[in-house]
């Protein structure tokens, strides 16, 4: 899609980089990330109310750009699935974040993790570090505005396992979430919250998308201590994977992640997640 020369100065009010983090605040890499890749614009890091490091945030980041949010109030107006009473995980991060954006005057925003060091394209003949991440933030809010989505995503490394296959669009959306306070959608699940929220409402008729000519990658998730690390060492992966089997049993299962280091996760039966509705204009009359 083209892109005017002027989108992101006229967009640039009204979009910002939502940092989610916890217990990290001297050691956010993304930040550092982001900047390197040439990003100018706003930045807001969100906070839980039970985040024991909220003051050092605030000293760092000043409090202007720290936003903190009601965890439990979070919590209870939404399904976790499951009865652990455990709050160590990013989904009321996620759903905050649109009443956050409505209070600061913002309609568009993109959510990242804390953890990520690298934003790249990716070819087919390899991949090149992005040096000017404003222009590559306009495009993919140009197409997110002129698309009827709830959310779209850049790539992860695990998109091109086997190799790059070439430009295109999945039907999943994980990591980074452009997002719109006019098309708010509630993630659900403490764990695994990206995969049943794409896979529930993607069975109903929502769009999610994944761009994987834009590639992030981060630390993997059980490699730091703090946010939902613990949580994950303490539940375990099956836990994980089956949130997400309870959320949609029609389309995805517990299975055996088949790498080097082979692990429980989840399988999507892709054909029973998304229905392929036909435009009822194409109707024969």
């Amino acid at each position: 899609m083209r892109l005017e020369n002027n989108t992101w100065k006229t967009m640039e009010n009204n979009f910002a980089v939502f940092i989610l983090t916890h217990g990290r605040p001297d050691n956010i890499k993304t930040l550092s990330t982001i900047k390197k890749c040439g990003y100018t614009g706003k930045i807001y890091f969100i906070v839980d109310n039970e985040d024991e490091s909220i003051d050092k945030y605030i000293k760092n980041y000043g409090e202007e750009f720290v936003k903190v949010f009601d965890k439990k109030d979070m919590a209870n107006s939404v399904d976790e699935g499951n009865n652990f009473d455990e709050r160590r995980t990013i989904t009321h991060a996620r759903n905050a974040c649109f009443k956050i954006a409505r209070e600061i005057g913002i309609k568009y925003f993109v959510q990242l993790d804390d953890d990520y060091y690298y934003f790249g394209y990716r070819y087919d003949t390899g991949a090149k570090i992005i040096k000017n991440l404003d222009r590559v933030f306009s495009i993919m809010l140009n197409f997110y505005k002129n698309i009827d989505a709830k959310s779209i995503a850049f790539g992860q490394g695990g998109d091109h396992i086997g190799g790059f296959s070439g430009i295109k669009l999945k039907r999943k959306c994980m990591n980074s979430f452009f997002c719109s306070t006019d098309r708010e959608f509630q993630f659900i699940g403490a764990m695994n919250e990206d995969v049943n929220t794409y896979t529930t409402l993607g069975n109903r008729g929502d769009l999610f998308f994944t761009f994987t000519n834009i590639q992030l990658d981060q630390k993997d998730t059980q490699s730091q201590s703090n946010g939902i690390t613990d949580m994950y060492v303490r539940y375990g992966t099956y836990c994980k994977a089956f949130t997400t089997t309870m959320m949609h049993p029609s389309g995805v299962k517990v299975s055996m992640m088949n790498s080097s280091h082979p692990r429980i996760h989840h399988s999507i039966k892709w054909i029973n997640t998304t229905p392929m509705i036909i435009n009822e204009k194409h109707k024969i009359k």
